[in-house]
C-alpha cells in the first residue's frame, strides 16, 4: 500500500498542467457612460435651508419687490362688520363727579344731561366705586341714621328723601341712593350722609329714565 501510494503522488506532481486548464480572471468590461449636459446652479435651492429669506441677502436679489396696483379685491376685508349701535339705543348709565357735584345721564359715551347734587359730608363719603340701581321707590320712607326709633314717612313734606328713591349701594343694612329733599339749598354741596341729594323736579325726572340694573358709576 504504501508502494502505490508513493507512486500516484509521485506521478500527481509530474503531471503537467495544460494552459487550456489555467484559471484567469476575466477581463473587465470598460463601460462608457453618455456625457450629461452642465447643469446651472439653481439659485433658489440656496434658500431652501433658510428660516428667514427676508434677512438673506441673495432674497432681494432674487425676489425682488414687486409693486401692484392697489384695488378693493386686494385688500383684506373683514368676515363681518359690527356697526356701533346707535346713541339712541345704547344702554342709559350714571356718572356721578363728587369734585363737580353733578350727576350725569350717559347712552354709551354721549352725555344727554346733566344735574347738581349734594355729596356725603367729610366723614360720610359717597363711596367710589361702579354700581347697579338696586331699589327704586315712591313716597319713600326716612328712617334716622344715627337714632333709632325716628323715621318720618313718605309724602310727608319734611321727609329729608322727597318723594323719589333711587338705591344703587348696600351693606346689607344702610342704604346710599338718589333722592329729593326739603332743602335745596343744600345741593351743590357736601351736605348728605352719603346720599346723593338732587333738587324734587330733578330727581323725578330721572326716575323716569332709569331702572333696576342701570349702572351707577361715582368718581372723584
Amino acid at each position: 500500500m504504501v508502494r502505490w501510494t508513493s507512486f500516484l503522488v509521485a506521478v500527481g506532481l509530474l503531471m503537467p498542467v495544460r494552459p487550456s486548464q489555467a484559471i484567469t480572471p476575466p477581463p473587465q468590461a470598460n463601460v462608457v457612460l453618455p456625457a450629461l449636459p452642465a447643469r446651472e446652479p439653481d439659485p433658489n435651492s440656496q434658500l431652501q435651508n433658510s428660516f428667514n429669506l427676508e434677512n438673506n441677502p441673495s432674497y432681494s436679489r432674487l425676489e425682488p419687490d414687486v409693486e401692484l396696483p392697489a384695488s378693493e379685491d386686494s385688500q383684506i376685508k373683514p368676515l363681518y362688520q359690527i356697526d356701533p349701535l346707535p346713541v339712541e339705543e345704547q344702554p342709559l348709565r350714571l356718572e356721578i363727579s363728587l369734585s363737580r357735584r353733578r350727576v350725569g345721564v350717559f347712552k354709551g359715551k354721549s352725555l344727554i344731561k346733566s344735574y347738581p347734587i349734594a355729596v356725603g359730608r367729610p366723614g360720610w363719603e359717597t363711596p367710589l366705586g361702579t354700581y347697579q340701581v338696586r331699589q327704586m321707590l315712591r313716597n319713600p320712607t326716612w328712617i334716622h341714621p344715627l337714632k333709632k326709633g325716628i323715621s318720618i314717612p313718605g309724602g310727608d313734606p319734611e321727609n329729608p328723601l322727597g318723594r323719589f328713591w333711587i338705591g344703587f349701594w348696600t351693606d346689607g343694612k344702610n342704604w346710599i341712593g338718589f333722592h329729593g329733599t326739603p332743602n335745596p339749598k343744600s345741593v351743590g354741596t357736601a351736605a348728605s350722609h352719603g346720599c346723593i341729594r338732587m333738587y324734587n323736579k330733578d330727581v323725578e325726572e330721572l326716575f323716569q329714565k332709569v331702572s333696576l340694573g342701570t349702572e351707577v358709576k361715582v368718581v372723584k
